[in-house]
């Protein structure tokens, strides 16, 4: 037995008026942190490219970035 396809009457009925939609325009607002953080992105991205070109690989010697950043994991664990 299948089931029934159409629910509703089949014969139209009175129309309803649709609603209005609202118009927002630009009254959106973002959060202060959907501009700063990818603007924090960008500039640490842009960090490691500007120092790439002192890669220190062959001596062995670490970047300032990599200390601070082991300094921050000691300090955290």
């Amino acid at each position: 037995m299948s089931a029934p396809t159409h629910i509703g009457p089949l014969t139209p009925g009175p129309s309803r008026p649709r609603p209005r939609a609202r118009a927002t325009g630009a009254s959106t607002r973002l959060h202060w942190w959907a501009l700063a953080l990818p603007a924090l992105a960008f500039g640490l991205l842009l960090l490691l490219l500007a120092g790439s070109g002192e890669a220190h690989a062959a001596t062995g010697e670490v970047s300032g970035l990599v200390q601070v950043a082991e300094q921050l994991l000691r300090a955290v664990g």
